[in-house]
């Protein structure tokens, strides 16, 4: 079994509690992410978005699965880029890592980018480019600082949006029990106008993306107190977490909502506002404008928890020499991975001011942030299955768990992936190619120090 290094130059602090790892992976999250694809769930579900959740929820149970089984193998920085190479061999380690990257580095930037446009929207003397590109230089600060200052920070922003979901559900309640509900009690479960199951299915498709950033808790496995079992339980219970919130938010949204899913479906344009629309129609604006805002705040905040975990895949990558080696270098003061953190940030502030001076930005980023996570989580799947079922087996039968499982999720991952947009599909095609030739130029360099330590003395 892999283990991390104690000590030296690339090591890491274990400075990060449970509730640490649980915050940064529900902060990547944000708990209430329906919020801008309600609309579009709801027409296209035909009104079960409730339902939708709860079977994407499972969906994504299935990946969550694949990761707290390769924690406890490879406990170290790097996440999917370490599990793959550990299970797969250094090659296939080397793709996942490098489709990981692509998500790792754009998901912050959308997240800044929902910053701006929210803050925006609220102070319109300042544009939009310049509260985005201020999120991202303040969110670096307390990344740089340290991981435990900006768990801490992170823990206040998240008690914060939890708080304004809370405030949402009890006025939601009140409505309710006030007003009645405007649809059925149970359509949010079941449809209305009769239940469709390929509607539901290819609702999920859209709304697993959702729960994109639940994986990054993997990424702190070296600074994390209390083994690798403990990253695995923080993976699970946040997507438990999740999972509930997301159904308990949507399931009232959808009892609500002023627009039947019949009419967001002719009305397209309706769909990206339904839920603020659902707000204030039953609640008032005041309501709006405190979802509006904490979602201003809790998108750079993601994109912290984002930044951080891509700064921690491009250590890991840089420390195996598939990176320059100036990225695996730790800051001695802060324990934090600088360099890798400063670059990642570069990255991501370049995508995101540049998608913030154009129109059409939020659509191109959105569009093509997804399939880098769903080709690393395939990876992911089968190392699961080779680790478990081919190399630690040997010839004994082969162990139920550890091949239907990830089996489930790679037939939820290629699903996904055949419905994502072509814009993903192209610029995911090329990323792996452009992989695929850097690859080849390590491989026939032979570069020294390329194979994983774990592969050594077999």
């Amino acid at each position: 079994m892999a283990t991390p290094p104690t000590g030296g130059r690339d090591a890491l602090r274990r400075t990060l509690s449970f509730r640490d790892l649980v915050v940064y992976g529900l902060l990547f999250i944000a708990p209430m992410a329906p919020v801008g694809i309600f609309g579009t769930l709801d027409a296209t579900s035909h009104g079960a978005v409730a339902l939708v959740y709860l079977v994407a929820t499972v969906a994504m149970a299935f990946t969550a699965f694949s990761y707290a089984q390769m924690v406890r193998v490879a406990p170290r920085a790097g996440s999917v880029y370490t599990y793959a190479r550990v299970g797969l061999g250094d090659g296939p380690g080397f793709v996942a890592g490098w489709m990981a990257m692509l998500d790792y580095l754009l998901i912050p930037a959308v997240a800044y980018l929902f910053s701006g446009i929210a803050m925006h929207a609220l102070v319109p003397a300042v544009p939009q480019w310049v509260w985005t590109a201020l999120a991202v230089v303040v969110t670096t600060g307390l990344n740089l600082w340290g991981v435990r200052t900006a768990a801490a920070v992170g823990f206040l922003v998240l008690i914060m949006e939890i708080a304004v979901l809370l405030v949402f559900v009890v006025a939601a309640s009140v409505a309710l029990a006030t007003d009645g509900a405007r649809r059925g009690w149970l359509s949010p479960l079941s449809g209305e106008g009769g239940f469709s199951a390929g509607a539901v299915l290819t609702a999920v498709s859209v709304a697993v993306l959702s729960y994109l950033g639940f994986d990054a808790i993997a990424a702190f496995a070296e600074e994390a107190t209390g083994g690798s079992a403990r990253v695995a339980r923080a993976v699970l219970t946040c997507l438990a977490a999740a999972g509930v919130l997301f159904v308990l938010q949507t399931y009232l949204a959808s009892l609500l909502a002023p627009m039947s899913p019949a009419e967001l479906a002719a009305k397209p344009g309706s769909q990206g506002s339904a839920f603020y629309d659902t707000v204030d129609a039953s609640t008032g604006t005041w309501l709006h404008d405190l979802v509006a805002a904490s979602k201003a705040i809790g998108a750079a905040f993601a994109a912290l928890a984002g930044q951080a975990a891509a700064g921690r895949l491009l250590f890991a990558m840089a420390r195996d020499r598939r990176l320059p080696p100036l990225l695996a270098k730790v800051d001695r003061g802060s324990g934090v991975p600088r360099p890798a953190l400063l670059g990642a940030a570069a990255v991501t502030l370049v995508a995101a001011v540049w998608a913030a001076r154009r129109d059409d930005g939020l659509d191109r980023l959105v569009s093509v942030v997804d399939v880098g996570a769903l080709v690393a989580f395939g990876l992911l799947h089968l190392s699961v299955i080779s680790w478990f079922a081919v190399r630690k087996q040997g010839g004994r039968p082969r162990p139920v768990r550890h091949v239907v499982v990830p089996l489930l999720g790679l037939a939820v991952v290629i699903a996904v992936l055949v419905k994502a947009s072509a814009a993903a599909q192209i610029v995911g095609g090329v990323w792996l190619a452009v992989g695929l030739a850097v690859l080849g130029a390590q491989t026939l360099r032979r570069v020294p120090g390329w194979r994983h330590p774990v592969h050594r003395g077999r």
